[in-house]
């Protein structure tokens, strides 16, 4: 069964269901609607973890020849309207029912309430719908593209603390993925991480040297001790994954 689109957050206070089309046209599905200067999270990814609500701020211009019931939206698709991506949309409302207008609108994706599937994560097509006061709609494609991906994490720890100037420091850590479907975080195998310096004093961090993680996502790696400062890990994503920093361990090297 496919997933629908909620519009739970409207002007107003009203809740009303978008229930699925049959596809989405490249064009006006029964026409009286176009969107334009379309903008979704601004162009970054939307990354998801296990629990939190994530809140995507999107934006629009609606231009209607008809006046509309229910205020205009964009939503995410990917192989016509069977397959959308649930979320709940809040969105500002328009001092006209006619002509054109600047609307800014919330994506709301909440893993802890909704069954997300981790085949979700990847590419997602945007879409513009209007509602209009004869009953019709307008569907259109936007040509718009959004990533959706999952979060992961990093853990870090170098020791041993303090350690003298020159000897051997044993980096290591873990990499984890959020799994959608179990709600927990899993081991993320095979990983290209970089390990990441800051001497103490220094403003930004320089990668020292990159590992792969092992099968079971974990990180270990050895340095020589030459200055104080904080060392962390760094992993830059991919098509369906997000990218984090672990947190900072400082070590003081005597």
């Amino acid at each position: 069964m496919g997933k629908q689109v909620w519009r739970a957050v409207v002007a107003g206070g009203a809740a009303a269901v978008f229930t699925a089309v049959a596809a989405v046209p490249a064009g006006a599905a029964e026409g009286g609607a176009s969107f334009s200067r379309v903008q979704v999270n601004s162009g970054k990814p939307i990354v998801i973890g296990t629990s939190k609500e994530v809140a995507i701020p999107a934006s629009f211009r609606v231009t209607t020849t008809r006046t509309w019931k229910w205020g205009p939206l964009v939503y995410l698709y990917r192989n016509g309207a069977d397959d959308k991506l649930w979320h709940d949309i809040g969105s500002s409302d328009c001092p006209q029912r006619i002509g054109s207008c600047d609307i800014q609108e919330t994506l709301y994706f909440d893993p802890s309430e909704w069954a997300m599937r981790n085949s979700e994560a990847g590419v997602w097509k945007v879409a513009g719908e209007v509602y209009f006061k004869d009953g019709s709609k307008d569907v259109d494609a936007t040509g718009l593209t959004v990533h959706v991906k999952r979060n992961s994490r990093l853990t870090v720890n170098a020791s041993p603390e303090p350690v003298a100037k020159g000897k051997t420091l044993t980096v290591t850590g873990k990499v984890t993925r959020a799994n959608w479907e179990t709600r927990k975080y899993a081991s993320y195998g095979g990983r290209h991480v970089a390990l990441q310096f800051k001497p103490s004093g220094a403003a930004s961090y320089t990668t020292v040297k990159k590992v792969y993680a092992n099968g079971s996502g974990a990180l270990k790696t050895t340095v020589k001790a030459s200055k104080t400062g904080t060392w962390r890990w760094a992993y830059y994503g991919n098509t369906t994954t997000g990218a984090s920093l672990s947190p900072g361990d400082h070590v003081v090297v005597k």
